[in-house]
């Protein structure tokens, strides 16, 4: 081990305050994020590409935009004691029309990023897999950590090889990482048409006086989780998972496409707006359900989901409809 690590190691220990860095930290999940890690007591350093600094982060926050091709990382992560990876070039849509681009945008930034790990004294690293397309189509639900990974979209693979990266580096070079497998995120901040989100779609479909399109007779079969569960669930794999390890987090609880319109229509009712599906037929490349279990990580942390499904929906309904100026037409 060379002085230079040996000092930083020293420092990392003896320092009052951690500093995070958080790729990817202005996104929906990140912005959420960043905020229970300034409400430890971290310092918090964001790297997005953005060229401005996002509305959406807190003063607090330092803020560095960074290109979409090679990034210096060991520069960017000088003096950081600990690293969440939450960026992604595309979205699993996307990752259809074009796989290849799916590959390159993605997945060198990646290993980039753990090759500069190996050489820097970091406490913990979390990269946010997707626990929504890497398992595949599914034999028995809920789908545990050890459950069969066979993803059926680009997405899916590429997102699982950058785990199998990460868990390389962590047995070859010790790189401390540990991988957290989200469900479908929704909440407060998610934006509709962005090819992601069924829940956000279908409220901005609505809101727009559209149809809501289902693929097949009920939709396919979601873990649908809230965005405040989900960043709790991050802190809790960087606070208490052990590296080299993997980690569902979702609610435990399948709801699908008619389900989830049914809890949407109360509140579209006091706009006055009808919910109207138009149905089309199954997708090939669609999961009909997509469950998970989180037992492993409840067991090592005592995290679980707290935030309720209907009062997330109404305060996502609200956040939506401001976004999209409804409240100034009624």
């Amino acid at each position: 081990m060379s002085a230079t690590i040996q000092s930083n190691e020293d420092s990392i220990e003896g320092r009052a305050t951690m500093r995070c860095c958080v790729i990817g930290g202005a996104g929906f999940i990140g912005a959420r994020l960043v905020r229970e890690l300034l409400a430890s007591g971290r310092e918090v350093l964001v790297l997005g590409r953005r060229a401005e600094r996002p509305a959406t982060l807190p003063a607090a926050t330092r803020y560095h935009s960074v290109g979409q091709g090679d990034i210096a990382w060991g520069e960017r992560l000088a003096g950081v004691d600990e690293v969440v990876d939450l960026a992604y070039a595309t979205v699993p849509q996307t990752s259809y029309a074009d796989p290849v681009f799916d590959i390159l945008a993605n997945l060198p930034p990646t290993v980039g990023l753990l090759e500069a790990a190996r050489q820097l004294p970091l406490r913990k690293m979390v990269i946010a897999s997707s626990g929504g397309t890497v398992y595949g189509h599914a034999d028995t639900l809920p789908l545990v950590e050890t459950s069969v990974t066979n993803p059926v979209s680009p997405y899916g693979i590429t997102k699982l090889t950058q785990e199998k990266y990460a868990l390389m580096f962590h047995r070859v070079h010790g790189v401390p990482v540990s991988i957290v497998r989200p469900a479908n995120a929704y909440g407060p901040g998610q934006r509709p048409f962005t090819g992601q989100g069924f829940i956000a779609t279908a409220m901005g479909s609505i809101l727009k006086q559209e149809e809501v399109t289902v693929f097949g007779e009920s939709g396919t079969v979601r873990d649908y989780i809230h965005v405040a569960d989900v960043a709790r669930g991050i802190m809790a794999v960087l606070q208490s998972g052990d590296a080299g390890q993997v980690y569902n987090l979702g609610s435990g609880i399948g709801r699908n496409n008619r389900e989830v319109l049914r809890a949407i229509e109360p509140l579209a009712a006091k706009c006055n707006l009808p919910v109207r599906i138009r149905f089309e037929p199954e997708r090939r490349f669609d999961v009909s359900a997509n469950v998970l279990d989180c037992t492993k990580l409840h067991a090592c942390s005592g995290w679980k989901p707290e935030e309720d499904f209907n009062q997330g929906l109404s305060s996502m309904w609200d956040a939506i409809a401001g976004d999209m100026g409804w409240h100034r037409r009624v």
